[in-house]
């Protein structure tokens, strides 16, 4: 009697497993090579993870616990008010991100260091069951081979410091796997569900990953193929089902892409950088561990898997068109690198601002499947591996001439190749299969420790550094808490700022603001009124000034000693009286006559001489591009950082003046644009006390609204000390926008307001999602087709094993010569 045939075998945990052990004492080992946070003295948040990246999961520790100000849609507590969920969508989506909620506060830089290690951990461990799912093979093998993807180059030197990329990582395989499931006609819903995961985590990375996962779903379905009995209709039916399952998971995830995407278009134009190929000797380089460039792709990957699929071409026991298909996407994928159509491809058609090389992840999971491919057919005889030690042997020589490589990289290479050679060589002896094994763990986790430390040194030499939560951390988010009073009047956290997004990370209700989705709209608002400006404009700064606090209704502003400075201001609402007849009022070229022109009254005087003010009034220098020291003579100096086009000094206060006594004396010769004006504290005050008198009677702000009741028979035109952004209605109407800020014209009967915020895109998004779920049930009802490479039809054929036994009388499988990796295979039957 015989039995039907069974189903291919889920892949064991155990090869994930390894994969995650493997990457997390490799990351670890490297972090404290290099002695960085949590290991040593060094500052592991460089760059953007400091200054954007730990303050936006602060802020998502205060939501969850219920302490931030304003919700999911709207955050109250940067740029004076903007849009939120486009944020949560490029930087918080991970279903990793929430566990910061187990930490506390204070450990938010731990608890972000452990989720980038979780989630490289995962990407290894998705790997690793790919590779099992797509064909049979020892499970030690897979983890390696897992833990290679996830310890490539660029994982541990670039996105180890853009955690949110690591999505993309962990993305790459899980859309690979459900190309899998298109190919066996399995699991539907799951793969749409994978899918919404994969987009909603991080879009960027996923997107890179989707066309990644696409074309190693061309290879396995041009590979399964042969042998097919209506070729072109079963490849019509698998590359439907796939695009259906990417559509219907692309529109689940519809809430937070629309939004984000329309924000995008609404952001500050970042930095562009004209795209320009690397040199090849640079690009070969960078396939070496211990290398670090910004400019170029951090190709590394472990070397033993670097030889497994150097070797692929002439692994016999491979077929010819399997060898020939996944060596040409290597290189093709390579290729693409350095051609500008194929790099905006990648990039989502927009050269990206910074590193530029951000799909490398795609190009390292490729390689390991190519290698896997080789090694599911058996060890690669001596002959295969002396030809791809050669391939490699030619890179190692083509890189030596790059100013790139390092000698401990050199060494680490070719050190690594004759271990990991003679490992792969071993495999083929039974008894040796565990020392090999051990021998190619050990040559992956030192490359990737050195990788890590070299990078974190590379990183730490030429970026922009930021300290963990500390003592001083401690007391300005004490000093901010005490002097709350929001929302009766907003804290700033002040200058200098220890982030770009001090009051995200440290409270209050600041200006201060730094995202790619930094509004347009809200930068040249704030240029205008005298801010300043790092990362070429999306990271505007808190600008220290009377009238603009009086404007924004900042009532308390912390110092840099620690204290904290008090003042009276309007309200959040304040109606402000009908102008002349005529067009709109737009602002000029002078900040000073912006701020009145705002406040609605003069407090600005002219200087009674070039650099003098008047005895008694408040000196303010304003140089956007002036880059030293400049004070009043008998006064403290003060730094202008103005560096065009990346930096832009701010409005800065000099202090009082006593006339003569304090000219405006500049450290080197000024810049060709400035201008000093005087501040006259008793008409500031005097204009604030009209516009409390009649503005709000009372203000109540929740997650995303704000409501307001009017002094009655208020006419002119109501205004909310809030970016009007697009997103905000008002009174059941899109809000009107006066010199930047939301405004609703008033009639004289309109005694309360309401403005509410819905970020563009929202409710288009929810109807995408709603129908998507419709499609999905009704797709539930019809029945199933088996795929191409379905359990009784195709399947993933039984490859033989080579087989040792040890005394205990357990085995370990090695995976034997088989005459071809794909070919369908006849189980034995039992009787």
């Amino acid at each position: 009697m015989s039995t039907p045939h069974r189903s291919p075998r889920r892949p064991s945990l155990s090869g994930s497993a390894l994969a995650s052990l493997v990457t997390v004492v490799a990351v670890c080992a490297g972090d404290a090579v290099a002695r960085v946070f949590p290991y040593g003295p060094r500052h592991r948040s460089i760059n953007d993870l400091g200054n954007q990246f730990v303050p936006f999961h602060a802020h998502l520790w205060d939501l969850l616990h219920g302490r931030a100000g304003g919700g999911l849609l709207l955050n109250w507590q940067s740029g004076y008010g903007t849009s939120f969920l486009p944020d949560f969508g490029t930087y918080l989506a991970s279903p990793f991100a929430v566990l910061v909620g187990l930490f506390p506060r204070q450990d938010i830089d731990l608890a972000v260091y452990v989720v980038t290690v979780l989630k490289t951990a995962a990407a290894a461990a998705a790997m690793a069951w790919l590779l099992r799912t797509q064909r049979r093979g020892p499970a030690w093998a897979a983890g390696l081979l897992g833990a290679s993807y996830a310890l490539c180059g660029w994982s541990v030197i670039e996105a180890s410091y853009n955690p949110m990329w690591l999505d993309g990582l962990i993305a790459f395989p899980l859309l690979c796997l459900t190309g899998e499931w298109a190919l066996r006609s399995r699991r539907p819903v799951a793969a749409v569900v994978v899918v919404a995961l994969c987009w909603t985590a991080n879009f960027y990375t996923a997107y890179m990953a989707t066309l990644g996962a696409v074309l190693v779903l061309l290879v396995r379905l041009l590979l399964a193929r042969e042998g097919a009995a209506e070729p072109l209709r079963m490849s019509c039916r698998v590359l439907a089902r796939a695009a259906l399952t990417t559509a219907l998971g692309v529109a689940l995830s519809a809430p937070v892409l629309l939004p984000l995407f329309l924000s995008s278009k609404q952001a500050y134009p970042g930095w562009f950088k004209p795209f320009r190929p690397v040199a090849a000797e640079d690009l070969l380089a960078r396939l070496l561990p211990a290398t670090y460039s910004f400019s170029s792709p951090a190709l590394f990957i472990g070397t033993g898997t670097l030889l497994l699929a150097a070797a692929l071409p002439f692994h016999r026991a491979v077929a010819g068109r399997e060898r020939l298909v996944w060596t040409g996407l290597v290189l093709l994928v390579l290729l693409s690198f350095q051609w500008m159509p194929t790099h905006l491809a990648w990039h989502l058609f927009a050269t990206p601002n910074g590193s530029p090389y951000r799909q490398t992840f795609v190009l390292a999971g490729i390689v390991v499947m190519a290698a896997w491919a080789g090694l599911s057919a058996g060890p690669p005889r001596p002959w295969a591996l002396a030809g791809g030690a050669a391939v490699l042997a030619a890179v190692l020589l083509a890189a030596s001439g790059s100013t790139l490589s390092t000698p401990w990289g050199l060494a680490l290479f070719g050190g690594g190749l004759a271990l990991a050679g003679a490992a792969w060589w071993a495999l083929r002896h039974p008894r040796l299969v565990l020392p090999a094994a051990a021998v190619l763990a050990l040559v992956l986790l030192a490359q990737a420790a050195a990788t890590t430390a070299h990078g974190q040194r590379g990183k730490l030499a030429g970026l922009d550094d930021y300290p963990v939560w500390g003592a001083a951390h401690t007391a300005r988010a004490g000093a901010l808490k005490d002097a709350g009073g929001w929302p009766a009047y907003r804290t700033d956290a002040g200058r200098p700022a220890l982030t770009g997004n001090d009051p995200m990370l440290l409270g209050g209700e600041g200006g201060a603001y730094y995202s790619s989705h930094t509004p347009d709209l809200f930068t040249r608002t704030m240029v205008a009124l005298g801010a300043g400006w790092t990362s070429r404009g999306r990271n505007v700064q808190s600008l220290d000034n009377p009238v603009t606090d009086a404007v924004f209704s900042v009532g308390a502003r912390l110092r840099p000693d620690g204290t904290v400075t008090r003042a009276e201001v309007p309200p959040l609402v304040t109606v402000r009286p009908a102008g002349p007849a005529g067009p709109e009022p737009a602002y000029g070229a002078s900040p000073f006559a912006n701020q009145e022109l705002l406040l609605g009254a003069r407090v600005y005087e002219d200087p009674l001489s070039p650099g003098v003010c008047r005895a008694g009034t408040e000196a303010f220098l304003w140089a956007p591009e002036y880059n030293a020291t400049a004070r009043l003579a008998d006064g403290p100096a003060f730094r202008l950082n103005g560096s065009p086009p990346r930096n832009r000094a701010a409005l800065q206060p000099l202090g009082v003046s006593r006339g003569p006594a304090s000219a405006l004396v500049f450290e080197r010769a000024a810049a060709a644009h400035w201008q000093l004006s005087c501040l006259d504290r008793s008409l500031l005050t005097a204009a604030v006390a009209r516009l409390r008198a009649t503005g709000a009677v009372s203000v109540r702000v929740g997650s995303s609204d704000v409501r307001a009741v009017l002094p009655p028979g208020s006419t002119g035109t109501a205004v909310l000390a809030a970016p009007a952004i697009a997103g905000w209605t008002c009174n059941g109407r899109p809000a009107a926008g006066r010199l930047g800020l939301v405004s609703v014209p008033l009639d004289g009967r309109t005694t309360s307001l309401t403005c509410t915020f819905r970020p563009p895109g929202l409710a288009a998004g929810a109807a995408a999602l709603a129908a998507a779920l419709v499609v999905l049930a009704a797709l539930l009802g019809l029945p199933g087709r088996p795929g191409p490479l379905a359990a009784g039809r195709r399947r993933l054929p039984r490859l033989p094993r080579l087989r040792r036994a040890d005394p205990a009388g357990a085995s370990a499988d090695l995976p034997g010569p088989a005459s071809s990796a794909d070919l369908p295979r006849p189980e034995r039957q039992r009787t």
